[in-house]
């Protein structure tokens, strides 16, 4: 399982479209690591609906501080690494710091993950 970590929030303003083209190109990201015979998570898959659920009224209000990286940390040190994409990013930066002190391999391109022989 590999985390995918890139910018959410970062450079946008909390403008959802720019929001949207951050989570698009994270899961365009996922597609080719699945593809690839690997199992990509990503910590927005699981904040996102729980968020929501909690009752958060708007980005970066308490409830969305309380789950969005918590979530993220608590995921990476399930996985078996983590891919670092996109631009900068606080929290993908934190994502790929605690796979480090986990002892995750720490992938910077999709071309540096090996393919994985993984049945469906």
């Amino acid at each position: 399982m590999i985390l995918v970590a890139g910018p959410y929030r970062s450079g946008t303003n909390d403008d959802p479209l720019l929001i949207a083209k951050n989570v698009a190109a994270m899961t365009e990201t996922s597609l080719r690591l699945f593809r690839a015979g690997h199992l990509p998570v990503m910590g927005e898959w699981f904040a996102l609906p729980l968020i929501e659920h909690a009752g958060s009224r708007r980005i970066g209000d308490a409830v969305f501080n309380e789950i969005f990286h918590p979530i993220s940390r608590r995921l990476v040190a399930q996985c078996d690494g983590c891919l670092r994409i996109g631009g900068a990013s606080a929290g993908a930066d934190e994502m790929v710091a605690l796979a480090r002190q986990h002892g995750k391999a720490v992938y910077h391109a999709l071309e540096e993950i090996p393919h994985a022989d993984t049945p469906l």
